[in-house]
């Protein structure tokens, strides 16, 4: 039942954790295992994490900075952007510390309290990210569908109070969630990944329990975060892309150039979701270690530096008000 690494030592702890476990009923950590191929690498994974946390935190934080700055962004979509790039430092944020801290450990060892935390933050990310993106197909449905009633079906108050109420039911569904899974009985503390997860969390729990927790997960991750959101998306792009078919090339181009910023955010998300939530099921440890590490955080990482920067340069009143903020502080 142990995870064997390289390294003599750790070997013998995860041995020693893994027979405890047996004949104790209370989980007190548990052991990412992922880490265990790290090496004498660790501190090159720990520089290029640290660098990737930085560069997130930097360039969502310029273009937040920029909308607040310039009065001619605050307008609804860009404070539903702001929403959107707050939410991509959460979730990093929930993440690269603790990756980071974990590379340059010996055991990988994360306390249960710890763990229960980094899964509310990240299952919270993902729900927000997926509402967020949400209340964008809305936002783009009304302009391109609506432009008359625009300025009276979507305000700032409307989108502030949307917001606002995203993330609280987002909290509150995330925190029911883990209530189920808190409440299991595990048998083990083996994690497979290098941060931790409500499903795999869920797979250590005694055999009674288990199908509970995976209909638990079914329910609140699948119909009301996945479900839901991906209908109504849907709705609002058929609802667009009749709109364009029946009017001309110009509106058929502002449709375009609206549409794509969304669209491509929307379409590297849900890939990222669908192969986190189907992996699980899966044995992937035929994949090369690098690839698998990458494939585990890439969701974490590569949304919160793709939105800032394919918003930053095809939205052109932003990309114009950043020349003007750089040039005025380099006068």
């Amino acid at each position: 039942h142990c995870f064997f690494s390289d390294n003599q030592t750790d070997q013998s702890t995860l041995c020693f954790i893994t027979v405890a476990m047996e004949n104790s009923t209370e989980v007190v950590s548990f052991v990412l295992t992922m880490y265990g191929n790290i090496g004498n690498f660790k501190y090159l994974y720990f520089i290029l994490a640290m660098l990737f946390y930085i560069l997130v935190i930097f360039v969502n934080a310029v273009v937040i900075v920029i909308i607040y700055v310039d009065r001619n962004l605050h307008e609804p979509m860009y404070l539903i952007l702001c929403g959107l790039l707050a939410n991509e430092i959460y979730g990093s944020t929930s993440l690269l510390p603790c990756l980071m801290a974990q590379i340059l450990s010996d055991t990988h060892e994360i306390s249960v309290f710890y763990c229960f935390i980094q899964i509310f933050c990240i299952h919270t990310y993902a729900g927000i990210e997926y509402a967020i993106l949400t209340i964008m197909a809305y936002d783009r449905y009304v302009c391109i569908c609506k432009p008359l009633h625009y300025n009276v079906i979507i305000t700032k108050r409307k989108i502030q109070q949307v917001i606002l109420a995203v993330w609280i039911c987002i909290f509150v569904e995330v925190g029911v969630l883990l209530s189920f899974t808190i409440r299991l009985k595990l048998c083990g503390n083996i994690i497979y990944k290098v941060f931790c997860s409500n499903h795999l969390v869920s797979q250590l729990s005694c055999s009674s329990h288990r199908e509970m927790s995976h209909i638990n997960d079914l329910v609140f991750c699948l119909v009301f975060s996945v479900v839901i959101p991906t209908g109504f998306i849907s709705f609002t792009y058929i609802k667009i892309l009749g709109v364009c078919l029946n009017s001309s090339k110009e509106t058929k181009q502002k449709a375009v150039s609206t549409c794509t910023p969304h669209l491509v955010a929307l379409l590297n998300f849900g890939f990222a979701g669908f192969y986190e939530l189907i992996t699980p099921n899966f044995d992937m440890t035929f994949l090369p270690y690098p690839l698998l590490v990458i494939s585990c955080v890439y969701t974490l990482i590569c949304q919160p530096l793709l939105s800032p920067i394919i918003y930053g340069l095809k939205l052109s009143k932003i990309r114009h008000a950043c020349k003007n903020f750089v040039a005025s502080k380099m006068l």
